[in-house]
């Protein structure tokens, strides 16, 4: 079973697949949409084409562990999937996976516009790995 993970932007989504068995990050990728609705059901379309049995929503509580308006956000975007498709969607803490991202380009030499557009697949990829290392 696939697994999917997604972690939420303004302007652009990332989105990873974990391979078939749900051990690896597959396939990481980057939708641009900024309308929620439209992005659930682009969402939902890529995980019951890809054969998806679980998609993991970046849920980015504040540093203290309280929910702030960007978790609000992803639980009601959660929630958007959830009344689309017939997949389990669960929330899962992404503190600090974007810094994390932004450090992996970093060290990978990407900057600049070429960083932007890689950033939220990265943040995504480690939002996928740390829930599959979960499930071991």
């Amino acid at each position: 079973m696939r697994v999917m993970a997604v972690d939420c932007g303004d302007a652009r989504t990332g989105l990873a697949v974990s391979d078939s068995s749900a051990t690896l990050v597959g396939d990481a990728w980057t939708i641009a949409e900024k309308d929620q609705n439209a992005l659930a059901k682009a969402i939902s379309a890529e995980a019951m084409a890809r054969g998806v049995g679980i998609i993991v929503v970046g849920y980015p509580r504040n540093m203290d562990g309280t929910v702030g308006p960007r978790a609000v956000k992803s639980d009601g975007f959660a929630g958007l999937i959830r009344a689309l498709c017939d997949i389990e969607v669960v929330l899962w803490d992404e503190r600090l996976t974007t810094i994390s991202a932004h450090r992996i380009l970093s060290d990978s030499g990407k900057h600049g516009k070429k960083r932007k557009k890689a950033i939220d697949a990265v943040a995504a990829s480690l939002i996928l790995e740390s829930y599959l290392r979960s499930c071991k």
